[in-house]
């Protein structure tokens, strides 16, 4: 009965040892994989001969992203003129006719309606199919001028552990070479609201607006993406039940709209998708998805930033690792 005892108590000590060794193996296992597919962050030389800090994310080509109709809509429009403007089917962001912007905005509403109907018939589109007119954005999106601030950027989110591919992302969509204030009165390089700024701790007055701060604004940006924007997405997503990893391509986008759109709007927008798992399916769904404040320029949003991550890699292609950026 003794060695009974004996060997059961050992077999236990034994099936334990192995249980923990498999979980520490898994573990990192999942580290690994983790590592493998977050975005890596290079140090690049510019033609000063500094080395600044870049965000390389591989997802975006592996995941197919650059081959998008959408993706390569945007990158079209960041290279064209403010002269020019396509109309495109809103859904698919199919680019239907190049025109010249002073001859559009010299039609009439009616002339513009009539417009529309002729291409939709042309194209053999229902009524019911938008088709919106985007102006030429390079006047806007002049990346080399932007990419040193980059490296200023990254390292503030880094420092106050914040994953440093929002520092990227929001910086190429928001302030890629010039600063303006959006129509909601957000400005800077992070376009943030002034109470997002007040909150935490920028000065913004009549005769100062530290919004204008690479370093300041940065940092605001930084905290609202720890207290708000993460955390948030993050239990929107626990409470549908829909796993995710936060290096995951799909779940930075998703946290991307919460920053730009705000929280209580993506939350409304998630939920009308009626969805119950992620991945870039809920982000393509999202782009045709309307709901509270999540309207076009939401949709939008995840879209512009693909394309000028995709854009700012095409500048850098001789000086980022092996990869197949075009």
């Amino acid at each position: 009965m003794r060695s009974l005892r004996i060997s059961i108590v050992l077999f236990l000590v034994l099936t334990g040892i192995s249980f923990v060794v498999k979980e520490r193996e898994k573990e990192k296992g999942d580290e690994s994989k983790e590592k493998k597919e977050s975005p890596e962050l290079v140090l690049l030389k510019g033609a000063d001969q500094q080395q600044r800090n870049y965000i390389y994310d591989r997802q975006i080509y592996e995941q197919g992203c650059d081959t998008l109709n959408q993706i390569i809509f945007w990158r079209k429009v960041m290279n064209l003129s403010r002269d020019s403007a396509f109309l495109n089917i809103a859904k698919e962001r199919r680019i239907l006719l190049k025109v010249s912007t002073k001859e559009w905005n010299s039609k009439s509403e009616e002339q513009k309606i009539l417009f529309r109907d002729s291409l939709r018939i042309v194209n053999c589109m229902s009524d019911s199919m938008r088709i919106l007119l985007t102006e030429g954005k390079s006047f806007f999106y002049d990346f080399l001028k932007a990419y040193p601030n980059l490296h200023s950027g990254i390292e503030v989110f880094r420092k106050n552990n914040i994953d440093p591919w929002y520092a990227q992302a929001i910086l190429l969509i928001e302030s890629p070479g010039r600063l303006q204030k959006s129509n909601v009165g957000a400005y800077g390089p992070f376009q943030l609201m002034k109470s997002v700024a007040t909150m935490y701790g920028l000065k913004v007055n009549r005769k100062v607006d530290e919004r204008a701060n690479l370093e300041q604004s940065a940092y605001a940006a930084s905290m609202l993406m720890k207290n708000i924007c993460i955390p948030k997405t993050k239990a929107l997503l626990d409470t549908l039940g829909i796993e995710y990893r936060e290096n995951d391509l799909w779940f930075r986008l998703l946290t991307l709209h919460s920053y730009h759109a705000g929280f209580g709007n993506v939350k409304a927008a998630v939920e009308a998708t009626g969805l119950k798992s992620g991945g870039m399916n809920l982000i393509r769904t999202l782009w045709n998805t309307q709901a509270k404040g999540f309207k076009t320029a939401s949709q939008s949003y995840s879209q512009v930033a693909l394309a000028a991550m995709l854009e700012m890699d095409s500048r850098l292609s001789d000086k980022l690792p092996s990869q197949n950026t075009q």
